[in-house]
């Protein structure tokens, strides 16, 4: 394992490149181009910021900031393991051509979308401050869930790249996985709305800490849930390794199945 590392700081400047090159051509040649980062998002916030309070009579206080403080890391989770899935089939010309750690293609998709929930976070402060919410200190702990949050996409996203180069039915699986995981995660309602033996089951999902981390300290100003977060980060540390041995032991036959 300790090779993989080694290998991923010895080719940082391709991963820097593909990032890079990412981010550029997402929205190279569309109108509204890196606008795009928020439009999306925006969106999503609008159409559930009525449905919910209104059609479901949903009445969760400050509920606009209640979900875009959690919509935004659930859309950088869901798109890092979406976008990866595909990494390696849809770079088969480069697997097959030249040697590099293979890899630092699903982990490009998951800094890719990283860094565009960090763009996003450009309108998430102002938005915050404009409806009446103060940021406080207790933001530094920003950096620690997203940290948490990127190693469980990452050990997820090399997980799924390996077994999508066999298994290409693999990309619609994970697109119904993801949508039914969207509704036990406490993304547009709170936790609390649930019974609790079924309240007790969803918390066993390791996203319902890390997105009630994202709440405690931008929405409501206190420390995270530690215990909570300790949970999902020994999860996402095991996923990782599981990760990095699934994909060590696919990468050997990439180039037979491409």
């Amino acid at each position: 394992m300790l090779t993989v590392f080694k290998e991923i700081i010895a080719y940082r400047p391709m991963l820097v490149s593909i990032v890079r090159k990412e981010l550029r051509s997402r929205y190279k040649g569309s109108f509204l181009g890196f606008l795009w980062t928020f439009v999306n998002p925006l969106l999503q916030l609008a159409i559930y910021s009525i449905v919910f309070p209104f059609l479901l009579r949903n009445n969760q206080e400050n509920y606009p900031m209640f979900l875009f403080v959690a919509l935004l890391p659930w859309i950088f989770f869901t798109s890092s393991i979406q976008g990866s899935t595909t990494s390696i089939v849809a770079n088969a010309n480069l697997v097959k051509k030249i040697y590099f750690p293979r890899l630092i293609l699903p982990l490009s998709v998951v800094c890719t979308n990283l860094m565009n929930y960090i763009f996003g976070l450009i309108i998430v402060f102002p938005a915050l401050i404009l409806t009446g919410v103060s940021v406080k200190l207790t933001v530094v702990w920003l950096p620690v869930i997203l940290f948490i949050e990127f190693l469980l996409a990452l050990g997820l996203a090399l997980t799924l790249s390996a077994l999508f180069v066999k298994f290409r039915d693999l990309e619609h699986i994970v697109s119904i996985v993801t949508m039914i995981w969207f509704y036990l995660t406490p993304i547009v309602f709170d936790i609390s709305i649930f019974p609790e033996a079924i309240a007790k089951w969803i918390s066993y999902n390791p996203m319902v800490p890390i997105i009630e981390g994202f709440r405690n300290i931008l929405l409501y100003g206190v420390q995270p849930n530690w215990s909570s977060l300790m949970y999902s980060l020994v999860v996402s540390v095991a996923l990782a390794i599981i990760g990095i041995f699934v994909f060590q032991k696919s990468e050997k036959t990439f180039a037979e199945e491409l």
